[in-house]
């Protein structure tokens, strides 16, 4: 318990053991009060009033105990209360922070999957690229090879031409001379 509550139950307590005390007298007062017959008013009207007076008392000091229970009771109360508030407050504040970490950690993967998608892209751009690069070094080889063979087959022509013009040039004079021997 805390020291202030100690303090309460300490202060209450003797008006407790009072009431206590003084409801067990009244009770035996009030009993051989009513068995005995009013002989005069003079000493039973003054024990009667002593009586009253402590049996007011008494009630005064029980009706302020019942207070002090009740404010002690109230006080317990507002202490319970404020530790559900501090707890509940310390609660949210560790939701709001698993929250804040479980966000930025979506974040961060969001950001590592698109930093990823754009090197994929990347890469199949490049890719591409090179694919179209060696499809330009193909068909530019197969040009080249295609006009070095149109040379080739030309230059062939062409020897071929002059071997035949130089047959027939060769053999033509062979003939004119076989016809002037």
């Amino acid at each position: 318990m805390p020291v202030s509550c100690r303090r309460a139950l300490r202060a209450a307590l003797p008006f407790l053991l009072t009431a206590g005390l003084a409801a067990s007298l009244t009770g035996c007062s009030e009993g051989s009060g009513k068995s005995a017959p009013a002989e005069g008013a003079g000493p039973t009207s003054a024990s009667e009033e002593a009586s009253e007076e402590a049996t007011a008392e008494k009630q005064e000091e029980t009706s302020e105990a019942v207070k002090n229970r009740e404010l002690l009771s109230l006080l317990e109360a507002k202490k319970r209360e404020e530790a559900a508030e501090a707890e509940a407050q310390g609660t949210e504040r560790a939701a709001a922070a698993k929250a804040k970490k479980r966000e930025a950690k979506a974040k961060k993967a969001e950001q590592e999957a698109k930093k990823r998608e754009a090197q994929a892209v990347a890469k199949a751009k490049q890719q591409e690229e090179e694919l179209k690069a060696e499809a330009t070094k193909q068909r530019e080889a197969a040009k080249q090879s295609e006009a070095a063979k149109k040379r080739e087959a030309e230059v062939k022509k062409q020897e071929a031409e002059r071997a035949a013009t130089q047959t027939t040039t060769t053999t033509v004079p062979t003939t004119s001379e076989e016809a002037g021997q």
